[in-house]
């Protein structure tokens, strides 16, 4: 649904803007991934840009008492508006919305022991089975931000252009899957409590990432 809207979106913002005489590219790099944007006017001192980026990264972490292998990815399709105080001013106020991909996949590690320690407890790996997890974050997102760069401002055609702004994620939506334990019926019974346990901590170690910060800079031409 949120694809299908921004895609609507961008649609009409492209046809807007082959009624225009400039466009501009930027090409990105900052805390969302590598990404980039296409910049047209809509007013005069307001701009509209339609982008992308990404970012993919595997490491060894700690979420509660669970050591895991995780997956971190950063995928975003926005749609935003700039706008320039005054006319040809390379600050501007920029809000728009973004369908955000960020996503973060877990499996979980055994220690030194062949062991998990879950909740405080620990349970040989072996008879634990598989335990892998993830979070996810709303898919629809409001972007708010100042910024600096106009690339349709002046005749030059290279310009440099940067972003500083917050990504509103909402709530962390934890996911933590235990299956194929082979140990006695009791004991299967507490590791799935022990489990669920982990799985609300889990969101709570995360939950300063509701607010996503942006920081971009880039590198812009104009056609």
């Amino acid at each position: 649904m949120y694809i299908k809207n921004i895609a609507l979106a961008a649609a009409a913002l492209l046809l807007t803007a082959s009624a225009q005489a400039e466009i501009a590219v930027t090409a990105e790099v900052g805390t969302t991934g590598v990404g980039a944007h296409l910049i047209f006017p809509m007013e005069k001192t307001l701009n509209a840009r339609f982008g992308a980026s990404y970012f993919q990264r595997k490491y060894n972490d700690t979420a509660s008492t669970v050591s895991y292998t995780m997956k971190a990815k950063l995928q975003n399709i926005d749609v935003l508006f700039d706008w320039h105080l005054i006319d040809n001013s390379p600050f501007r106020l920029t809000a728009g919305v973004v369908y955000n991909g960020n996503k973060v996949s877990m499996v979980a590690r055994q220690d030194s022991n062949g062991n998990y320690n879950i909740n405080g407890k620990n349970y040989a790996a072996s008879q634990v089975g598989i335990l892998n997890g993830g979070i996810e974050y709303n898919k629809g997102a409001p972007y708010l931000g100042v910024g600096w760069g106009n690339a349709l401002s002046t005749d030059k055609k290279w310009q440099f252009s940067a972003d500083v702004g917050a990504l509103w994620q909402g709530h962390p939506n934890g996911r933590l899957v235990q299956s194929g334990c082979t140990a006695t019926s009791a004991a299967c019974t507490q590791l799935a409590r022990d489990v669920a346990v982990e799985r609300v901590k889990m969101e709570a170690d995360v939950q300063a990432y509701k607010v996503y910060p942006v920081l971009r800079a880039g590198v812009s031409y104009r056609f």
